[in-house]
């Protein structure tokens, strides 16, 4: 299932948007317009599907912290409103076979009386799923305050046995033999974010891995060495980790050792065809490109990918070799790029034919360049 459409109200900087997402999403704006606030808004839908959005909202620095910042009419609650509308649109359906869910969570803060929550903390005030089939719209899962139903796989409405507590998803916390919920939560989960990577003398990137088959970069990349070894060992094919190299660094060679009990790798440049440099002594702009191959390259990628300001440490001549890898991986996996670099975004739609969308401030909040009031592009 591939993400379709985003609607986020409430948070931060973002009054309320609606847009469209495609395979390849670029985000273009300066600093101080909110456009990794569209980012981590998409994360904060993740940590719903895994049940941790309570504490993805109080690591943030809590609700008071992420709610809309401007001004508010005399009458509107403190929401915070995410949704998100999936579609099969990777397996080619047509017709009733077309499977699209729509996701929806509110979250405010807790009713001191009757809520079982801290004074700060994110409480779930709504929640529901809907699934379109063909013309028809069914709902699946709907929660008011601890209350929940589901739709069991039978399409039965059945109660949630055990009341939710304020800072629980409904999401999270049906499973069991409901196919429909269950590939909703497992696809929303398994999206990856990638905020930068550190590059210090402690970064997990500069230390070996366990030897253990890594099939996608950690978010922190402290699995980098058992990525690369998997793809030279296990699937046996490095093809376009390769060739990503050569096109970034001509001449250099990545050097993957079959690992014992731990996996690593090194780097030897041309004009030092002798010498080679473990991960420990790779300059931060070098190992960041490598960070961004792991997490693009890697044996099996995850359905959507999110990159903020991938640029980071990187010399501007290396944007163009990125933007080739991400339009790779976008041959695979939905890639949601966000970015302050012109170059970069110009180099992507260069590469693909993506046209770049401008995160603006309008009327003091966060929206996009071209976008109207339906939520659509006016080129599209």
């Amino acid at each position: 299932m591939g993400l379709t459409d985003i609607h986020i109200a409430g948070y931060r900087s973002v009054r309320s948007i609606r847009f469209p997402v495609r395979q390849l999403s670029v985000l273009v704006g300066a600093n101080g317009v909110g456009k990794t606030n569209l980012y981590r808004a998409l994360e904060l839908v993740r940590a719903a599907a895994t049940g941790d959005l309570a504490e993805a909202v109080a690591r943030q620095g809590g609700l008071a912290s992420l709610l809309w910042a401007g001004e508010r009419k005399v009458n509107d609650q403190p929401r915070l409103v995410l949704e998100v509308r999936l579609d099969n649109v990777l397996a080619g359906s047509e017709g009733n076979d077309t499977f699209a869910p729509t996701y929806r969570i509110e979250t405010g803060f807790p009713n001191k009386i009757s809520d079982a929550a801290f004074d700060s903390e994110a409480q779930i005030k709504l929640e529901s799923l809907t699934l379109r089939q063909g013309s028809r719209n069914t709902d699946l899962l709907e929660r008011k305050g601890a209350a929940a139903w589901f739709r069991d796989d039978a399409g039965k409405r059945r109660q949630l046995e055990e009341p939710l507590l304020a800072s629980e998803t409904a999401l999270a916390a049906v499973r069991g033999s409901f196919p429909e919920v269950d590939a909703v939560r497992h696809t929303i989960a398994s999206w990856r974010f990638y905020h930068g990577f550190r590059t210090d003398p402690a970064s997990p990137l500069r230390r070996p891995a366990l030897a253990i088959t890594a099939p996608m970069l950690n978010a922190d990349g402290s699995n980098l060495a058992a990525v690369f070894a998997t793809l030279r060992h296990i699937r046996q094919e490095s093809i376009d980790l390769d060739a990503a190299i050569e096109d970034a660094f001509p001449g250099a060679f990545l050097d993957v050792p079959m690992p014992d009990t731990n996996a690593s790798f090194s780097m030897t440049f041309p004009d030092m065809p002798s010498r080679a440099f473990g991960a420990a002594e790779l300059s931060d702009g070098t190992l960041q490109f490598l960070a961004l191959m792991g997490a693009l390259l890697s044996y099996r990628l995850p359905p959507l990918i999110a990159l903020n300001e991938p640029e980071a440490s990187l010399h501007p001549d290396l944007l163009p070799a990125l933007a080739r890898i991400i339009a790779k991986a976008a041959e695979r996996s939905q890639i949601w790029v966000v970015t302050h670099s012109r170059i970069l975004a110009d180099a992507l739609a260069a590469e693909t034919g993506v046209l770049p969308r401008d995160v603006i401030r309008k009327d003091g909040a966060t929206w996009l360049d071209g976008l109207n009031q339906l939520g659509l592009f006016t080129d599209d």
